[in-house]
C-alpha cells in the first residue's frame, strides 16, 4: 500500500491550499534535519516524506492522479494520459512517472532558502537569513476543567463551546467562528492532565494561532479523598464495633454497594486496605489502586458503675 500523503501532512481530503501550506510550514520547520542534530537521519526521512506529500497535494495534476490511483499511479502504474501533460513524463508506453523534486528544493522554494537554522553554512546570504520570516506562534491559552471524582473514575465526555476570531482569507476580514469541542475524559485521569486542541485560538495575520489547553482539576468529594491512584475514607465507628468486629458498607464511585467485614480489633491507628477498590490506572488496563479505610472510634460519654465493673471483668489489665 502506498503512502497516505493526507495523513503525513495531517490534513483532510479536500484541504485548501492555505491549509496545505500551513501544515507543510509547521511540519517542515519541525523536522528539518538542521533543527534535529541529535536525530538527523530520522528527521531527514520524515522531512522527505513531508516534502513529497506537499509536492503532490499542492499540485493539481499530481493530486488528481494520486486521488484516483494512489502512489502507484504517480509511479507509472496507470494508463497513459491522452494529453501527456507535465509534470508527468512518459516512462514507458503504458504509463507516466512524475518528476519528483528534492525536499531541499521544495523547502527552498517555499521559504526562500534551504535552511533557516544553519543558513550561513549552506551558502545563504545574510540578507536571506534576515529576511526569512517564520510566523511566530501565539502563546497557548489555558483553561481549567473541573471534574468530580465520579467523572474521573468512570470516564465521561464533555462538550465545550468556543468562540474565536478567524480570518477570511478571501477578504482579509476577521469573523467570529463558533465550534463545539468534545473532550473525552478517560478513567483515572489526574489533576493536572492536559488536553490540547492544536491552533484553536484566535487567528491573526502572520501569526500561528495559539493552542487551546484544558487542564483537569478535581472537585472535592464528600466521601472519598484521592491520593494518587488510591482512594481514602474515614469511618466513624463505636467502641463496641472496634472491639468485636465491623462490616463496612459503602457506595462506590461506579454505583456498586461494597460490603467488607473486618474481624481484627480496630485501634486508633488501624488502617484497612481493600485491594483494587481505588481509582482506575489510566495506562494499565483493568488495574486499579486501593481503598484505604481509616477509623474514628466513638467512645461512650458515660458509663454506669455496673457497666464499668462488667468491662473490668471482661477486659482485665494485660
Amino acid at each position: 500500500m502506498g503512502a497516505d500523503y493526507y495523513k503525513i501532512l495531517g490534513v483532510e481530503r479536500g484541504a485548501s491550499d492555505d491549509e496545505l501550506k500551513k501544515s507543510y510550514r509547521k511540519l517542515a520547520m519541525k523536522w528539518h534535519p538542521d533543527k534535529n542534530p541529535n536525530n538527523k537521519k530520522g528527521a531527514e526521512a520524515k522531512f522527505k516524506q513531508i516534502s513529497e506529500a506537499y509536492d503532490v497535494l499542492s499540485d493539481s495534476q499530481k493530486k488528481a492522479i494520486y486521488d484516483q490511483y494512489g502512489e502507484e499511479g504517480l509511479n507509472g502504474q496507470i494508463p497513459m494520459s491522452s494529453n501527456g501533460a507535465t509534470p508527468f513524463s512518459s516512462t514507458s508506453q503504458s504509463g507516466f512517472r512524475f518528476n519528483s523534486r528534492s525536499a531541499d528544493e521544495i523547502f527552498s522554494e517555499f521559504f526562500g532558502f534551504s535552511s533557516p537554522f544553519n543558513g550561513m553554512e549552506h551558502g545563504a546570504t545574510r540578507r536571506n537569513v534576515e529576511s526569512f520570516n517564520v510566523p511566530r506562534k501565539a502563546a497557548p491559552i489555558e483553561q481549567t476543567l473541573f471534574c468530580n471524582l465520579e467523572e474521573l473514575y468512570n470516564g465521561t465526555s464533555r462538550k465545550m463551546k468556543i468562540s474565536r476570531e478567524v480570518l477570511d482569507h478571501e477578504t482579509g476580514r476577521v469573523k467570529i467562528d463558533q465550534e463545539i469541542l468534545t473532550i473525552a475524559i478517560k478513567p483515572g485521569w489526574k489533576k493536572g492532565t492536559k488536553i490540547t486542541f492544536i491552533e484553536k485560538g484566535n487567528e491573526q495575520k502572520n501569526v500561528i494561532p495559539s493552542d487551546l489547553i484544558f487542564i483537569i482539576d478535581e472537585k472535592p468529594h464528600a466521601v472519598f479523598k484521592r491520593v494518587g491512584n488510591d482512594l481514602m475514607i474515614t469511618q466513624k465507628i463505636f467502641l463496641l464495633e472496634a472491639l468485636t468486629g465491623y462490616t463496612l458498607q459503602l457506595s462506590t464511585l461506579d454505583g456498586r454497594t461494597l460490603n467488607h467485614t473486618i474481624n481484627s480489633i480496630i485501634g486508633p491507628d488501624y488502617e484497612e486496605t481493600i485491594i483494587g477498590e481505588g481509582m482506575p490506572i489510566t495506562k494499565e488496563r483493568n488495574k486499579k489502586g486501593n481503598l484505604i479505610v481509616k477509623f474514628q472510634i466513638k467512645f461512650p460519654s458515660r458509663l454506669t458503675m455496673e457497666q464499668k465493673n462488667s468491662i473490668k471483668r471482661w477486659l482485665p489489665p494485660s
